[in-house]
């Protein structure tokens, strides 16, 4: 049997080492021994000794955040001894190390999987959500581990030296140290109230120093899962409690 379909960069990689690494672009491969997690449904493929566990988005805490925002990373436990292959909607994958003392805020819809050493939480993006009708909470990840994340398309990263502002719907990720706010991008004028708009009514701003990978792409409004937007203004006051 012949075709090109059976070249040698169509074929499994293998690796001595355990951990998450590209099979290729848009396919993440897994090579395990031990456990790490992943976004539930993101699995294509699995060879060897493997368990499936579901975690809504990890610890009662994240879970009730999830389920007051709407928003967050629906997640899976995966352990056993094996390869395990994961994708979504054949986005672009990368994968980004984490060392002591980072901290990384990423939007929950692009996260994949990671490695359990990092540690996760829901956190608040101070300035933005109800205004830009996008995701009012964000992923923020630190510690020491790889992480894998998903772009439509080559995503750029923009370097934060200077007042810099994105599509909430396109952010990916950013340093979590950065200040983040909102800024009005559309004029208020005769034309918007005669209902014209540019699609650009609200930006992100980002000031400090670090950098926001930024994807050729706007995610549904809704953020980080989807629907998130519904009823996050009547949600407020719980979500200041428990965020709080």
């Amino acid at each position: 049997m012949r075709s090109e379909l059976f070249s040698a960069e169509n074929l499994e990689k293998e690796s001595n080492q355990p951990g998450l690494r590209l099979q290729n672009s848009k396919l993440l491969k897994a090579e395990l021994n031990g456990e790490f997690m992943a976004r539930v449904g993101s699995m294509v493929a699995y060879q060897g000794q493997v368990q499936f566990e579901a975690l809504g988005s990890g610890g009662i805490g994240k879970f009730l955040k999830q389920k007051l925002t709407g928003e967050g990373v629906p997640l899976m436990k995966i352990s056993g001894r094996g390869d395990v292959f994961l994708a979504e909607n054949a986005a672009d994958i990368h994968i980004i190390d984490l060392e002591p003392g980072d901290a990384l805020s990423i939007n929950g819809a692009n996260v994949l999987a990671f490695d359990s050493t990092l540690n996760y939480d829901i956190k608040m993006v101070q300035g933005v959500g109800m205004m830009s009708n996008a995701g009012l909470f964000n992923c923020v990840f630190s510690g020491y581990g790889r992480i894998a994340v998903t772009t439509k398309g080559t995503p750029v990263v923009l370097s934060v030296d200077q007042p810099t502002y994105v599509d909430p719907q396109a952010a990916i990720c950013w340093s979590a140290n950065l200040q983040t706010g909102y800024h009005r991008a559309e004029q208020m004028g005769l034309g918007t109230l005669l209902g014209r708009s540019t699609g650009e009514r609200f930006t992100m701003s980002f000031a400090g120093q670090g950098f926001v990978v930024v994807q050729p792409s706007e995610e549904p409004p809704g953020g980080l899962v989807g629907g998130a937007a519904q009823g996050q203004q009547q949600q407020g006051g719980i979500l200041g409690n428990l965020l709080g």
